[in-house]
């Protein structure tokens, strides 16, 4: 049987099923819960993208983007990238996450983007290895105590 992974929008009929997934308890406090991402996508409506992930008709993750953020606030710096990424516990190694960062990059992409900006929080527990596995480079800036990442999109 062939799975279908694919990117939903939030809506009213999959608002429930994107608040119920959690990551697994020794790394909740590596994210913010969804309910709080959807906050601030209600709050940043602007350049925020959030999306919950299915395979097939299953909830396995949830991320969001920003897109056509003004990073440093002084109209230099528009940036784009992941802002949260949320693997449901026991969904992850499967290649969800890859999925997530991949469609992220198509969507910058497709609105002319260059490059994937994302943070992670520092340390053994964290996802760095994640993203330098997926050729993210430490751009040596902190945002909230996080690193910096990107990824040139070629």
């Amino acid at each position: 049987m062939t799975t279908t992974v694919r990117l939903a929008p939030v809506t009213p009929a999959n608002f429930d099923v994107a608040i119920g997934i959690k990551v697994s308890a020794n790394q909740e406090h590596l994210v913010e819960p969804v309910v709080q991402s959807l906050a601030e996508a209600y709050v940043y409506r602007d350049f925020a993208w959030p999306r919950v992930i299915f395979d097939d008709d299953r909830p396995v993750g949830f991320l969001m983007a920003f897109l056509d953020l003004d990073f440093t606030g002084d109209g230099k710096d528009f940036r784009s990238g992941l802002w949260r990424l949320n693997i449901a516990a026991g969904e992850q190694g499967r290649g969800y996450g890859r999925f997530a960062v991949a469609a992220v990059a198509d969507e910058i992409r497709r609105r002319g983007g260059t490059r994937l900006t994302t943070t992670w929080h520092p340390g053994e527990d964290g996802p760095e290895g994640f993203y330098l596995a997926l050729g993210f480079q430490a751009t040596g800036e902190l945002s909230g105590g996080q690193t910096v990442g990107e990824l040139e999109l070629g």
